[in-house]
């Protein structure tokens, strides 16, 4: 049986980048939830700082989650968010969710 893999990265933007970095992480919607693994891709904004974005990811499993990686969407973003960002990422598995 396969296991929901769950990722939240929090993505701050270096002093001037947050248009970049609001315009990249746009970039990443559509075509990561288009993904045949992804179950959610949903991008908010900090209400006290603008310039801090979190990245809400649900995918099938962790197949889907190398998949994604894999993807030449996810590959830009990797080349670009060093630049753009300080990023904390977490990886999570269900423990007990609703």
């Amino acid at each position: 049986m396969s296991t929901n893999v769950k990722i939240v990265a929090i993505l701050t933007a270096k002093p001037g980048q947050a248009a970049a970095l609001r315009a990249l992480l746009d970039g990443m919607i559509a075509p990561s939830r288009a993904e045949q693994g992804n179950l959610r891709y949903d991008l908010w904004q900090d209400q006290a700082d603008d310039a801090r974005f979190v990245l809400d990811e649900l995918y099938r499993d962790a197949d889907a989650v190398a998949a994604h990686r894999a993807s030449a969407h996810f590959q830009h973003y990797a080349s670009m968010i060093a630049g753009l960002a300080d990023r904390l990422a977490i990886t999570l598995d269900p423990v007990l969710i609703a």
